[in-house]
C-alpha cells in the first residue's frame, strides 16, 4: 500500500525522468547509424594483433573520407564505418589499414546501404513502433471490456501506453547522452531494443492490471485505492523475479559479448529497468490519480 500511499512522488520522479530525457533528445540528438542515414561498414580483423586505433585513424584520415567511425570488435579487429564509398575507395581504405604493411589485415565483410534504403529502414521502423502501439490499446481495451468500474476499461489502455511511453522514453534518452560522448549510433538492433521493451513491460502490465480486475470483481476491498495497492503487493515479487532474471543474462551480453550487441544489450536492460519501475510505482498510482480526479467530477 505505500506505492499508493506516496503516488504523488513516484508519479513526480516519472515525470521528471521523462522531461529530462526529452531534454537529452532534443538536446543531444541522436546520432544515426548507416542502417537509417545510408553508408558503408567494414569489418577487418589482424592476424598478429590489432593496432592502436589511433594508428589507425591516422591511416583512415589520409583518404579523405569524411564521417568515419571506427570500433574494436572482437580480440583483434575493427568495424568501420563512412559514408558510401565507390569501389576505388573501397579499395584504397582495405589497403590503407595494414599501416604501411607492417599490420597483416584480412577484410571479413563489407556491406554498402543506400540512402534510399536507409531512409525506407527508418519509415518502417517508425511505422513498427506506431503498429505496436495501437494493437496494444486495443488488446487491452478489448481484455478489460468488462471492468468499467470504476475506470472505464479504454483508460487501462490509455494508461499502458502513457506508461510504456515512459518505458522507452527514458533510455533514448540515456542512450542520446551516450552517444553525445561516445561512438554509440541508432540502429537497427536499437529499434530492435525498444520493440523488445515494449513487449516484455507490457506483458508485465497486464498482470498488475490483471489482477486488479480479479479483485474488484471478487470485491472484497474498501475503495478502489485499496484495491490497486493490494494488487500490486500481490505482483511486485513476480514482476522483479522476472526482470531479474532476464537482466542477470543481459549483463554478461554487455561485458562479454560482441561489440555489436552492446548497445542492444544496454539499451535493454535500462528499459526492462524502468518498465518494471513503470508497472509498480507509474501505473498503479496513475491508475488511482485517475479515479480520483472522476470522483472530483
Amino acid at each position: 500500500m505505500f506505492i499508493i500511499k506516496y503516488k504523488k512522488i513516484f508519479l513526480s520522479l516519472s515525470i521528471i525522468l521523462m522531461v529530462v530525457s526529452l531534454v537529452f533528445v532534443f538536446t543531444f540528438g541522436l546520432k544515426l547509424g548507416i542502417d537509417f542515414k545510408g553508408g558503408a561498414l567494414l569489418e577487418v580483423a589482424y592476424s598478429l594483433g590489432r593496432p592502436d586505433v589511433s594508428l589507425v585513424e591516422n591511416a583512415v584520415k589520409k583518404l579523405n573520407i569524411n564521417q568515419v567511425l571506427i570500433q574494436p570488435t572482437g580480440e583483434n579487429g575493427y568495424i568501420i564505418k563512412t559514408r558510401d564509398l565507390s569501389q576505388a575507395e573501397h579499395e584504397a581504405l582495405s589497403g590503407s589499414l595494414s599501416i604501411n604493411g607492417k599490420y597483416p589485415v584480412t577484410e571479413k565483410g563489407f556491406t554498402s546501404i543506400g540512402p534510399s534504403v536507409g531512409s525506407e529502414l527508418a519509415h518502417k521502423a517508425i511505422l513498427s513502433i506506431i503498429f505496436v502501439i495501437t494493437a496494444i490499446i486495443l488488446f487491452i481495451t478489448y481484455a478489460f471490456r468488462k471492468v468499467s468500474r470504476p475506470v472505464s476499461s479504454w483508460k487501462y489502455g490509455i494508461i499502458t501506453i502513457i506508461t510504456l511511453l515512459h518505458d522507452i522514453i527514458i533510455p533514448t534518452g540515456i542512450f542520446a547522452l551516450l552517444s553525445h560522448y561516445t561512438s554509440a549510433e541508432v540502429d537497427t538492433l536499437f529499434v530492435l531494443a525498444l520493440l523488445t521493451i515494449l513487449g516484455l513491460s507490457v506483458h508485465d502490465k497486464i498482470v498488475v492490471f490483471d489482477r486488479i480486475r480479479e479483485n474488484l470483481r471478487d470485491g472484497g476491498m474498501k475503495n478502489f485505492a485499496q484495491t490497486v495497492g493490494v494488487s500490486t503487493s500481490q505482483t511486485i515479487v513476480r514482476s522483479i523475479n522476472i526482470t531479474i532474471t532476464i537482466i542477470f543474462v543481459l549483463v554478461p551480453l554487455y561485458f562479454f559479448g560482441p561489440e555489436t550487441t552492446k548497445n542492444f544489450s544496454l539499451i535493454l536492460t535500462i528499459g526492462l529497468f524502468f518498465g518494471i519501475y513503470s508497472s509498480l510505482f507509474f501505473a498503479s498510482p496513475l491508475l488511482v490519480w485517475i479515479q480520483e480526479q472522476q470522483d472530483k467530477k
